[in-house]
């Protein structure tokens, strides 16, 4: 599988949050928070009783939590480079939805910016498949990702810009993951204690009619390799 960045007209204004909007001063798209109909994972808060931080018992890593309703939505990410001679890096996200109710529950993908900047996710192309120059150089494969194979990133269910809707049974949990590149030129700071990922992410997916926004501050995203 090969992953190739596409540049639809995606549809990011939401009504209740992350409306999308442009600077006239740089014409930097930016994301504008608003608090209706949206639950958002805070950092000062997380054992808010909606809001909760847990760690993978298995590899230590961070996993961020919502719950409302009856339906639970956990999510990890992390990143690396697109290749070792390459200073892109790519963002995995990855959205576990539980639906504790008895009806079935819609999901939709939302939007993702790194330090107010929008994030596009990549359209996977079947291995094989001839790329332009140009689409070569906004493409990574998925078998060579370490994010992949470690299983961090399980491939299974992807949210893309031609594939934006799941739903998910009563009693039954699916997990949807995305990738998309980091839109900043600098977006690295290495140190004696390793590298880390500079700013914060936002990202956000709707269950049914209701925003599940995740906020990832830069040292919280894991490191998944060259």
């Amino acid at each position: 599988m090969v992953y190739k960045l596409v540049n639809p007209i995606l549809s990011l204004a939401v009504a209740s949050l992350l409306t999308l909007t442009i600077s006239a001063q740089d014409d930097v798209p930016t994301f504008k928070s608003e608090t209706r109909n949206a639950i958002v994972w805070d950092e000062g808060s997380p054992e808010s009783g909606i809001s909760s931080k847990l760690w993978d018992p298995s590899t230590g890593n961070e996993i961020h939590k919502l719950s409302y309703g009856g339906i639970v939505v956990s999510s990890r990410l992390g990143y690396e480079r697109i290749n070792p001679q390459s200073a892109i890096k790519l963002l995995h996200y990855v959205t576990t939805i539980a639906n504790n109710t008895d009806s079935d529950v819609s999901v939709r993908y939302g939007g993702a910016s790194v330090d107010g900047r929008v994030a596009l996710p990549l359209e996977p192309t079947p291995r094989g498949v001839r790329l332009s120059k140009t689409e070569f150089s906004d493409a990574s494969e998925t078998g060579k990702s370490y994010c992949f194979q470690t299983g961090f990133v399980p491939r299974e269910f992807f949210f893309s810009p031609s594939t934006q809707n799941f739903r998910v049974r009563p009693r039954t949990a699916v997990t949807i993951s995305f990738v998309t590149k980091d839109p900043r030129t600098s977006n690295v700071l290495c140190s004696m204690d390793g590298c880390r990922v500079k700013g914060s992410a936002r990202y956000y997916v709707t269950v049914d009619h209701r925003d599940f926004v995740f906020v990832w501050p830069g040292r919280s995203i894991v490191y998944c390799g060259e």
